[in-house]
């Protein structure tokens, strides 16, 4: 299996020491399976909520600069496709078999994704129907990543 390089932009820094030592950790135990790069950007504070999709929209573009027209784009919505531990798994390997390069995670701010963005969205995917914070997102995407990495070499890591 050719190695896939996955790219997460996320909105927002790391705060809590204890979720960046987590996502150090598993950034570590992914290095022999994949080049992960995180790239955070800062959110555009709502002042007022009648404008938050006009803040989404802007926030979208900064992150569509970062992605290139062949990248696998799967956003991290609420409505997403859900996926079980296994078929996440499945379908990383289905990326990769199908010649992908790169896939690239996008997490929003607490009021989303602009749909300049979600359009332009090869998968949205959502974690669970639970809300997370951003933080812990970030840590939960990280972990299942390494996961689907431990299930598709067969390892006892997921049981």
């Amino acid at each position: 299996m050719t190695k896939l390089k996955i790219k997460i932009i996320a909105l927002g820094k790391i705060k809590e020491k204890f979720i960046k030592s987590g996502i150090d950790e598993f950034l570590k135990r992914l290095n022999p399976f994949t080049q992960v790069e995180i790239i955070e950007i800062n959110p555009i504070e709502v002042k007022d909520i009648n404008i938050k999709d006009k803040v989404l929209l802007q926030e979208g573009e900064k992150i569509l600069s970062y992605i290139k027209p062949t990248d696998y784009l799967i956003t991290m919505e609420i409505k997403g496709k859900e996926f079980s531990s296994e078929e996440f798994a499945q379908y990383i390997t289905k990326l990769t078999n199908s010649g992908e390069q790169e896939i690239v995670f996008v997490i929003g701010s607490s009021y989303g994704i602009g749909k300049n963005v979600s359009q332009r969205a090869n998968l949205k995917m959502s974690m669970s129907k639970m809300t997370f914070l951003h933080e812990f997102a970030r840590l939960i995407l990280i972990e299942q990543i390494y996961r689907a990495y431990k299930i598709i070499q067969g390892a006892t890591y997921h049981k």
